[in-house]
């Protein structure tokens, strides 16, 4: 069977878009309102554009002018100082009222946003129940979407549901995007089997409405969930379906497909799907060699990662740091010590910076390879660079003592960390527990019942449920032979 890798070579079209980071915007300007606020004391007048409203279906669409970057950080400021000001304390709408001569459609979305981010979807609604009764507000397809897509991910989708209806209550009639949203938010339940039976109930609802009808999104949407459950026959159907309809595959396309193959390790099928991209002239980009080097990275088949990474390397592409990160946690997988250290060597050569994520790739790396002083001193090194400490950076360290039987030092770690006023969130306390209950550490177990009752934590079924389920099962990732040892290097002291 000839290799598909061989296309790897070709040029990649565009780079990527690059984001603006999120914390280095520039001081907000808010033209001829009041500044009452301490926040917009020292504000410079500039003139912001106009709000976007998009109009209910059925009506003319305005013509509004895109934001510029400025108006964009202007917005963002404006959303940063409404969520500082909100202490959960007080109803939200009483934050709101404070800013009610700025805040409009535009604001409302980045709340839903940055409150979807956390467990705070209740307050999405008091944010739209409070939109519906300002006087700017128009009932809009868009907003419903957002909302809808929102509740999806925090796996809500009985309210997913009633915004559905609420929506067409409120005049607006359902279109594409709508669609494309509820059927996303179905996608997020537990119960994937249920979840595909929906979409695909409503994707045959949308062939029949002409305002709805499935575009590239849907089917985008669609293929990778049904990639995700090996339904390879599904797969091809979609595919089959784009050949004949007017709807053509684009390069996410192809990525979804590849990427829901490759995490469940069905390279073949992987395959197939790039050589599809490749007889369609589709070239691959940054994104299609990320997701090739995890997937053989994941199966050890380091021949074929390598020959993918070298292929970007010749193309016009760079490497971004899922790449290296990727390759660093799957040579440590495999207990290749050199290898991963001569990723992190090239990567620095090449003058990336690592990331939180890079550290705990390789913090857990050296735990694979039987280095544990190694993987401390690491850590160290991020506790001692005065950068933020990501809770999944102290999990990672605690995973390495807990998967080499080493309990009790990551007991001591725990106690350093949260004597230093860390904050710690119930991921960290569900893998401390399932270490300690697979060690038979009953005191240990009590103490960190007590932490948790102190934090706030109430562990439910779920909880108790996702820390326990795997101990029935041979830990995949705990190499065989390893015993409890001491460490070389001992919590919060250095040798």
């Amino acid at each position: 069977m000839p290799s598909t890798l061989s296309t790897l070579s070709l040029q990649i079209s565009s780079s990527l878009p690059i984001a603006l980071p999120f914390n280095n915007l520039k001081e907000p300007s808010f033209p001829h309102l009041k500044r009452t606020h301490p926040c917009l004391q020292n504000c410079k007048s500039t003139k912001i554009s106009s709000p976007i409203i998009t109009c209910v279906s059925g009506r003319p669409k305005r013509k509004t002018t895109p934001l510029n970057r400025s108006d964009k950080s202007e917005e963002e400021e404006l959303v940063r100082c409404i969520v500082r000001d909100f202490s959960g304390k007080k109803p939200l709408v009483n934050t709101l009222n404070k800013y009610v001569k700025l805040v409009r459609t535009h604001h409302c979305f980045l709340l839903f946003d940055e409150l979807g981010k956390t467990d705070k979807w209740l307050q999405c609604l008091e944010v739209f129940r409070w939109m519906q009764k300002q006087r700017w507000y128009i009932a809009d397809n868009g907003v419903y979407s957002k909302l809808i897509s929102v509740m999806g991910k925090k796996r809500q989708t009985r309210m997913a549901m009633w915004l559905f209806s609420e929506m067409r209550n409120s005049g607006c009639r359902p279109d594409t995007s709508v669609y494309n949203a509820l059927i996303t938010a179905h996608l997020h339940s537990k119960d994937k089997a249920k979840a595909l039976q929906k979409a695909i109930g409503y994707f045959e609802k949308m062939k029949g409405i002409e305002r709805c009808k499935p575009n590239v999104v849907t089917y985008n949407i669609l293929l990778r969930a049904f990639a995700q459950a090996r339904n390879v026959d599904k797969v091809n159907a979609l595919f089959q379906d784009l050949d004949e309809g007017i709807v053509s595959p684009d390069i996410y396309t192809y990525n979804g497909v590849m990427d829901g193959y490759g995490k469940n390790g069905m390279i073949r099928e992987m395959e197939s799907v790039l050589s599809r991209m490749k007889s369609n002239q589709m070239k691959p980009d940054i994104i299609t060699f990320n997701l090739l080097i995890d997937a053989y990275g994941k199966r050890q088949a380091f021949d074929k990662m390598e020959q993918v990474f070298r292929s970007l390397t010749r193309s016009k592409e760079r490497p971004t740091l899922p790449t290296f990160n990727s390759m660093i946690l799957n040579y440590g997988k495999a207990r290749l010590r050199e290898k991963t250290e001569s990723i992190v060597k090239k990567m620095t050569d090449m003058g990336y910076k690592p990331s939180f994520v890079t550290y705990e790739s390789l913090i857990t790396a050296y735990g694979y390879c039987d280095c544990i002083s190694r993987a401390r001193d690491i850590f160290d090194e991020v506790l001692e660079s005065g950068t933020e400490v990501h809770v999944s950076t102290l999990n990672a360290m605690l995973d390495v003592y807990c998967m080499n039987g080493l309990p009790t030092e990551a007991d001591l770690l725990f106690d350093y960390m949260y004597n230093r006023g860390f904050v710690m969130d119930s991921s960290t306390y569900k893998l401390l527990y399932k270490a300690y209950t697979k060690a038979s550490m009953k005191e240990l177990i009590e103490k960190l019942m007590t932490y948790m009752d102190k934090d706030g934590i109430v562990p439910n079924k779920n909880f108790f449920l996702e820390a326990l389920g795997a101990l029935g099962e041979k830990v995949g990732k705990e190499p065989s032979g390893r015993t409890a040892r001491s460490s070389t290097k001992l919590v919060g002291t250095k040798t």
